[in-house]
């Protein structure tokens, strides 16, 4: 396993991390979930993420019990806050003081530990004062209950005034997490050059862009049973868009021989291109199966060619996202006080 430094910290992470977005807690069941979480120790994996929404918290809690037993000073765990848990009062949502608070001492609880290595605002919150969001997160490091800061789908413009109040307010703010794969790379132009400038590394998901990279979606043809696109649960809306469009899906198909040059599967193509980005701290991958996990992991510390790369470019051509305006997944809408 390749580990990078997180940010301008001396916190090491594994290149290839383990997410539970849409496995753990709907998915995949607890005793499959430890399986997988099993392989990706197995595999070198030490850094492991999650998000109190998943599941809505229970997500969490399998997480907590899959790494049950586990050196805790040998892994690094991160978690999020924001999106609604429970049973989404007011207050159960958002980047509040006192959503932060409530948040953080129900993710130690699920996640059976006394910290998180890095706790995330899982997106901007225009509702709340940003000056309170940081206040509150300087807490928490203070209080001893993470170790790191870090944001997920932020702009350049929301890391540089984050990252000031941080400064200001002496904790480290060190990672921002945004959707990154090789169709989907809206972050390259503004949010990469903002990161490098302060700092801050990319903890990035969907790195096979919800299994599309992988080929197993084919051109004018139904989804394979038991795959993501057909699991409302699993996340089927969120790549509806993608697996609906063949000429999209043929250009996929076009990585075939060039995983295959490279002695890869398509899916380690799609992490390995992802990890050239020097910005990139980690590739967060999933996986409802051992063997998954396992194959993935491979993709760690592969190295791409210049011959491989241009020729990824070249078959994804226009299919490729990049503008920079779609960084940010949470939009403003009129505070009602």
């Amino acid at each position: 396993m390749e580990f990078r430094f997180l940010g301008r910290s001396g916190l090491k992470v594994s290149a290839v991390s383990y997410g539970n977005w849409v496995t753990h807690g709907s998915q995949v069941e607890a005793e499959q979930a430890g399986r997988c979480v099993r392989a990706a120790l197995d595999a070198g994996i030490t850094t492991f993420d999650t998000a109190d929404t998943y599941a809505n918290t229970k997500a969490e809690v399998i997480l907590g019990e899959a790494l049950a037993g586990e050196r805790r000073e040998s892994l690094e765990i991160f978690t999020k806050v924001y999106f609604p848990t429970g049973p989404g009062g007011p207050n159960d949502t958002g980047l509040s003081r006192k959503h932060i608070h409530e948040s953080i001492n129900g993710s130690l609880k699920r996640l059976k530990t006394d910290y998180v290595d890095l706790y995330q605002a899982h997106r901007y919150d225009h509702f709340t004062p940003l000056e309170e969001t940081m206040e509150a997160f300087a807490d928490v490091v203070r209080q001893g209950k993470a170790l790191y800061i870090g944001v997920s789908e932020w702009t350049a413009e929301q890391l540089r005034a984050g990252h000031a109040l941080a400064r200001e307010l002496r904790f480290p703010f060190v990672s921002n997490q945004p959707q990154y794969n090789a169709l989907h790379r809206v972050i390259e132009a503004e949010v990469v050059p903002t990161s490098y400038e302060l700092g801050i590394s990319q903890v990035v998901f969907s790195p096979i862009a919800q299994g599309v990279l992988t080929g197993k979606y084919l051109p004018g043809q139904p989804p394979p049973e038991g795959s993501r696109a057909t699991d409302e649960a699993s996340g089927a809306g969120f790549i509806k868009r993608l697996v609906d469009n063949d000429e999209l899906l043929t250009r996929v198909q076009k990585l075939a021989p060039l995983a295959e040059a490279e002695g890869l599967t398509m899916a380690q193509l799609a992490i390995a291109w992802v990890l050239n980005n020097e910005n990139v701290a980690t590739a967060i991958t999933g996986g409802s199966r051992p063997e998954q996990v396992t194959a993935n992991a491979e993709a760690a510390g592969r190295k791409l060619s210049a011959e491989t790369l241009r020729g990824i470019d070249e078959a994804l051509g226009d299919a490729v996202v990049t503008d920079p305006a779609l960084t940010a997944r949470s939009a403003p809408t009129k505070r009602l006080t």
